[in-house]
């Protein structure tokens, strides 16, 4: 049975303009993930403010159709974060996948006044600095939104992945219109790619809908492609 990833899906670029006031609606949205011609799991993202005016972006992922009768992968990714002088800055990441041979726990505090990034994977935890800037690997996908919403088109976003900084770049591709069960969206083609990776990662964002990407295709470096397409949208 060939392996599937399943990935937290969604991200984007953009270009420098006048800064635009942004709001932070709660919604949810549902996706399907297809690979090798068959649905392979349903990922669901929700976005909500708590009564500390923070705020909480999700991601649940798990198995369906025949895929799940090989295997029952299981992911819920999690990011806490306040909003500060225009920026978005994380507190707590969390990251937990089930239903693998090797199974997952990790989870990310950002401490601010200490300006320490205390990580732990599994039983192991170490600390780095915090960097100003820096977002974890599930709010820089909301950060893609929010900067397009201000009409700015950055290149890079400085991320703090597998206990390292990491800069991801991105490139913008154009418009384009996508058909999705929401009907025909015109959309902002956005390309993400290491330099000298032959990994990739396709964004469709949608204007009308704040720039939620509503469709994601990856390319793994043995050629193997997975497409998560929106199904279902409520709040924006």
């Amino acid at each position: 049975m060939c392996k599937f990833k399943i990935l937290p899906v969604l991200v984007l670029l953009l270009s420098p303009a006048v800064a635009q006031p942004v709001e932070f609606p709660e919604f949810s949205a549902s996706y399907k993930l297809y690979g090798k011609g068959m649905e392979v799991a349903n990922i669901n993202r929700t976005f909500q403010r708590t009564r500390d005016n923070h705020y909480i972006y999700r991601s649940e992922s798990q198995t369906t159709g025949l895929v799940a009768l090989f295997r029952d992968d299981h992911i819920i990714e999690e990011s806490r974060w306040k909003h500060i002088d225009g920026q978005l800055k994380p507190l707590d990441y969390s990251y937990k996948h089930t239903g693998s041979k090797k199974n997952r726990d990790v989870d990310i505090r950002f401490d601010w006044d200490k300006r320490v990034i205390i990580n732990r994977v599994n039983e192991h935890t170490w600390k780095m600095p915090l960097e100003n800037g820096v977002l974890d690997k599930l709010l820089y996908q909301y950060a893609i939104m929010v900067d397009l919403q201000k009409g700015l088109f950055p290149d890079t976003y400085t991320i703090a992945d597998g206990g390292k900084m990491k800069t991801y770049h991105f490139e913008r591709l154009g418009e384009e219109t996508v058909t999705t069960p929401l009907g025909e969206l015109e959309t902002v083609k956005i390309l993400r790619q290491k330099p000298d990776d032959t990994r990739r990662s396709v964004f469709w964002c949608a204007e009308q809908f704040n720039y939620l990407p509503v469709k994601v295709k990856h390319t793994e470096d043995d050629g193997l492609e997975t497409t998560a397409i929106i199904q279902s949208l409520s709040g924006l």
